[in-house]
């Protein structure tokens, strides 16, 4: 595919998206991959220049989740309404077109959307009934349908009505269902799928496994991850970075458990993972080009500790820059910082997690390609860095270094 397709050429794409979904609670005490949203609370610590040009209404609609992938991102209101916006030449955005938007356009009609991600121009989407639904780019068969047809809108995988989250990565898609099995879809040349190296690809959804306590997955470019209801972190696919944790480069076709430690959340981004320990520790390995380790150094091939802390509450990443929230509510991101990713105001790469501004009330980010975006408790959403093709939402092309306010229309 050609990356200017979407406005941006990146020397090579980078892991799109994790999500923040408000309704993810974890009965089983494990945090999921996806970050909750408390809606309803006022915002606090921030400042005139944090707001952006785009603040004119302060009681804008509230968003419950929201996903960045390559150059799309798409949110879901309080109201349960989808909406889409940015690059969208395979489809991405679900709304019956190949047009670019850089303003958010409804997806539908349907109110009952519960928890989204977005992967390399593909999105995916949990409804309230259980029913998983994806759209865009189909090459490898990642949007589940039986098909390596692009869709332009929402194609239903499958017949099940237990989907309870799902991930979306390069090329492949992972999901966990309400009776704990895990199911991935899609390029298997790396064994990211986990069902070991007989399928080279699938366009309908294979169980992983026969295991039944999967809590949370996520994807990256050609590796995954899972955490079990029990805190055991499990990684799978390729290890040419350390990607998996395992202390090897070695590629591993069926999850692996890393370590013995229990985890709360993990999110794997390109070539390089990340993870928050039941202790409040954050740990990263794999790649380390830009510093997304969070360390200064090499590749690692086995968890590192990011700093002394003990109070980070959840991680997410793609590309090569992570972002995590800590229990005060503060935001912190690392990485490469090409376009502004890290709204740290600058675009200097960090080697070390580097606060987004002064506001305690963000409850979480999630990072595309080159752009990110996060939800505070009040349900106002924020984005930064790139916006060559409106992945911002602000009705320009816009590159911000800084979080700018995004109202979603009425």
């Amino acid at each position: 595919m050609n990356a200017n397709q979407d406005g941006w050429t990146p020397a090579r794409w980078r892991r799109a998206t994790r999500t923040i979904i408000a309704r993810a609670a974890i009965s089983t005490g494990i945090a999921a991959l996806a970050i909750g949203v408390t809606v309803g609370v006022a915002a606090a610590g921030v400042r005139p220049a944090e707001r952006g040009p785009l603040n004119a209404a302060l009681a804008a609609p509230a968003v419950s989740s929201v996903a960045a992938g390559y150059a799309q991102t798409c949110a879901i209101g309080t109201d349960g309404t989808l909406w889409c916006w940015g690059g969208n030449y395979s489809g991405q955005l679900g709304d019956g077109t190949t047009t670019s938007r850089n303003t958010p356009v409804r997806i539908g009609t349907a109110t009952t959307w519960s928890s989204i991600d977005a992967g390399h121009s593909y999105t995916c989407a949990v409804q309230t009934d259980g029913t998983l639904w994806c759209w865009g780019r189909n090459s490898d068969g990642q949007l589940g349908d039986g098909t390596t047809t692009n869709r332009n809108t929402p194609v239903r995988v499958g017949t099940a009505t237990t989907w309870a989250r799902v991930s979306a990565g390069t090329s492949h898609t992972c999901a966990v269902r309400t009776d704990g099995t895990l199911w991935c879809w899609g390029i298997n040349r790396n064994g990211e799928l986990g069902v070991g190296s007989s399928v080279s690809s699938t366009t309908t959804p294979m169980q992983v496994g026969t295991a039944t306590n999967w809590a949370s997955v996520t994807t990256g470019r050609g590796h995954s991850c899972a955490v079990r209801t029990d805190g055991t972190l499990w990684c799978w696919g390729d290890s040419s970075s350390g990607q998996l944790g395992l202390g090897t480069l070695s590629y591993r076709t069926t999850p692996t458990q890393v370590g013995t430690s229990t985890w709360t959340g993990v999110t794997a981004g390109y070539t390089f993972t990340c993870a928050v320990r039941a202790d409040g520790t954050l740990w990263c390995w794999g790649e380390n080009g830009y510093g997304q380790l969070g360390v200064t150094g090499p590749y690692r091939t086995s968890p590192i500790q990011v700093g002394t802390a003990t109070t980070w509450a959840r991680v997410n990443t793609s590309n090569d820059a992570p972002c995590a929230v800590r229990t005060d509510g503060g935001l912190w991101c690392w990485g490469n910082n090409t376009a502004g990713q890290l709204g740290d105001g600058t675009t200097t790469h960090r080697f070390a997690p580097t606060r987004v501004g002064t506001a305690t009330t963000w409850t979480g980010a999630v990072v595309g390609s080159y752009h990110s975006c996060g939800v505070r408790t009040d349900g106002s959403l924020w984005c930064w860095g790139n916006n060559t093709s409106g992945q911002l939402g602000d009705g320009t092309t816009t590159q911000r270094s800084t979080p700018a306010q995004l109202t979603l229309p009425g």
